[in-house]
């Protein structure tokens, strides 16, 4: 359980997990896995295979932290689960056929790191990938939303606001505008659509008009089509601000999105069974399990390959991801229960994918 607690306790945001990827390329070196770091020129992702069986087995490893927060949506147990399920496998792996590939994948958080390594040509050489990630309680199928990242920047012209306030344009009115205007327009949007976002400058004195705010915002919806169609809507509230104020506007994608996830029943009742068999009950439906729409560009993964995304329980409801409280229990008892209990279901369900495989057409597994 040390590297979890190791990552808790020395967290790294998006794009920066230098020293967390350097330690768990180390951890599956000495566990004699075959090591690439720089994986595909990306500083913190890495490669690391073990074996070379004809299945090949993908067991995906996140450790970016969140601003402020930290751990507080618990990629430190996603990786003490990778390695522990990777570990488990390795042991294996010739009796089995396999080639276990763990992949370290920067940027879930916003950065969309599995999204840019797929355009670099990782996870093709992948007959199934498969992760486990926490939440308040287990749930076995997720179901996340689509989702777009951007920044919205407006640009007026600064004036002093008491002695000069016509000849300025207010680039916080304008920000101002486009947030009204998305309040009004959730009226109308779909119930499977979300939208919000933060800003983060939103200028620099009050006797000062705003030349320049800009936020961040997210646009989530059931899949890519919908999410298209919503983004439009959107981003014409922003050039609302900018038409009302005489800003100018610049929208710029933070990532590529997210897509909605390529659920496989058969491999979800791989894994449903097996942790069951560890005690687990996963849930389907209620507060606890809304976790299981949050974005994730293991998404995107998932329609390139067979994938499943389960979540491991911590038992911490009403706390859930993204709450400063949700940190705290990303160790202890609870995680690493979870992380016991994640790897080994991993791990088994890697080896009934592996035999059956082995058994028959693979087809009945993966379509």
């Amino acid at each position: 359980m040390s590297l979890a607690d190791w990552l808790h306790a020395n967290p790294e945001i998006a794009w920066e997990e230098h020293n967390s990827a350097k330690r768990l390329a180390e951890i599956l070196r000495t566990r004699g896995f075959d090591v690439v770091q720089n994986y595909l020129e990306f500083p913190t992702a890495f490669r690391a295979t073990y074996g070379s069986g004809d299945i090949n087995i993908g067991v995906i490893a996140e450790y970016d932290a969140l601003p402020g927060l930290g751990h507080a949506c618990g990629h430190n147990i996603i990786s003490a689960i990778a390695v522990g399920a990777a570990t488990a496998l390795a042991a294996i792996a010739d009796q089995l056929g396999i080639t276990v590939t763990v992949y370290g994948t920067p940027a879930e958080e916003g950065g969309g790191g599995k999204i840019e390594m797929i355009d670099r040509g990782a996870f093709t050489e992948l007959d199934f990938a498969m992760m486990a990630h926490p939440a308040p309680a287990d749930v076995t199928r997720a179901v996340p939303y689509a989702v777009s990242h951007s920044t919205m920047t407006f640009t007026g012209k600064a004036a002093h606001a008491a002695a000069f306030p016509t000849e300025g344009i207010n680039a916080a009115d304008a920000m101002v505008i486009a947030q009204v205007a998305i309040g009004l327009l959730r009226q109308q949007l779909p119930a499977t659509v979300r939208v919000h976002g933060v800003v983060t400058r939103g200028g620099e004195a009050p006797n000062a008009i705003a030349e320049q705010t800009v936020g961040r915002w997210y646009v989530r919806a059931k899949d890519l089509q919908e999410l298209e169609e919503t983004e439009v809507r959107v981003r014409r509230c922003f050039e609302a601000g900018a038409l009302a104020t005489g800003c100018t506007l610049e929208i710029t994608p933070d990532s590529q999105p997210y897509s909605d996830f390529h659920n496989v029943e058969a491999l979800e009742q791989l894994y449903d069974t097996n942790i069951r068999a560890l005690g687990r009950s996963p849930i389907t439906e209620g507060p606890e399990a809304r976790m299981s729409s949050a974005s994730t560009d293991m998404a995107n993964v998932s329609h390139l390959v067979p994938a499943i995304h389960p979540y491991i329980g911590l038992n911490s409801y009403p706390i859930s991801n993204h709450q400063f409280e949700f940190a705290a229990h990303c160790i202890g008892d609870a995680a690493n229960a979870a992380i016991r209990d994640g790897a080994i279901a991993l791990a088994w369900t890697a080896i009934d994918f592996a035999e059956q495989t082995s058994a028959k057409s693979p087809k009945h597994l993966t379509e």
